[in-house]
């Protein structure tokens, strides 16, 4: 099965990646898909159990609100993340992947990350902990709910930006079916404001991608300092989004 395992993630990484998909989730992921590849498991059917175990992830956080509980619940939520990777790892091994499939890969995506930020806000109005103005406030105190109703809308606004400009009538580039099989290729050589302009965009994609260190929060006990850096990042993320909208179509 190792050797498969090997194959699996030689034959699916993807060209732009996450380091932490890279040397932690994808080798995972590869046994997994490994183990599956010759059953009648689906890529879709994958995807629906993901946002299964996720569900059971968000449920923990808040009915569990210790430190015990929080990282009990991120650790199933890593497991939720490992089926995200699955999917369409093996999707492409098995050359079943498609514009649906992806589709609805990123539908559940969406889902997954409303009630994230919905949960954290619960467990963080249930537990008490670090607010947005660097204080702690206390168990009960209602402006955790109040930065989660603007979490949610902030994310959902977010995702929504995310659909519509990935849209070919809005970015000029239909996406093709052939597009799920490009697999990671060696970089070419750039220069160092190139790399530099990298390093910086891995950063922040780092810093907003959760599965990669929630862990982290999870272990230092304050999933709700993680809470508002994740809103604001997506706020910032939506205010030059929105600006860059408002430059194309608020033109004259």
């Amino acid at each position: 099965m190792l050797s498969t395992a090997g194959r699996v993630y030689r034959e699916t990484r993807k060209k732009q990646d996450q380091l932490f998909n890279v040397y932690v989730m994808r080798p995972v992921a590869s046994l997994v898909v490994a183990a599956v590849a010759q059953t009648r498991l689906t890529p879709n059917q994958v995807t629906l159990i993901n946002l299964g175990v996720f569900v059971v992830a968000a449920a923990m956080l808040i009915a569990w609100p210790s430190w015990q509980g929080g990282l009990a619940a991120v650790v199933v939520l890593e497991c939720s993340y490992c089926l995200d990777c699955v999917d369409g790892m093996l999707a492409r091994f098995k050359g079943l992947a498609s514009k649906a499939g992806h589709l609805f890969d990123f539908f559940t995506d969406e889902i997954k990350a409303i009630l994230l930020v919905g949960a954290l806000a619960v467990r963080a109005w249930r537990s008490g902990g670090l607010g947005y103005d660097l204080r702690e406030w206390g168990a009960g105190d209602a402006r955790f709910l109040l930065g989660g109703i603007a979490g949610v809308a902030t994310i959902a606004s977010a995702v929504s930006l995310t659909s519509f400009v990935r849209r070919p009538e809005i970015s000029g580039r239909a996406t093709t079916a052939e597009a799920h099989y490009e697999t990671a290729e060696p970089r070419a050589t750039s220069s160092g404001l190139s790399r530099l302009a990298g390093l910086v965009t891995t950063f922040l994609r780092f810093a907003n991608h959760y599965p990669s260190h929630v862990w982290l929060w999870a272990i230092a006990g304050r999933l709700e300092a993680y809470l508002w850096i994740w809103i604001t990042l997506n706020a910032v993320y939506l205010a030059r989004g929105w600006l860059g909208l408002t430059l194309r179509f608020g033109r004259g």
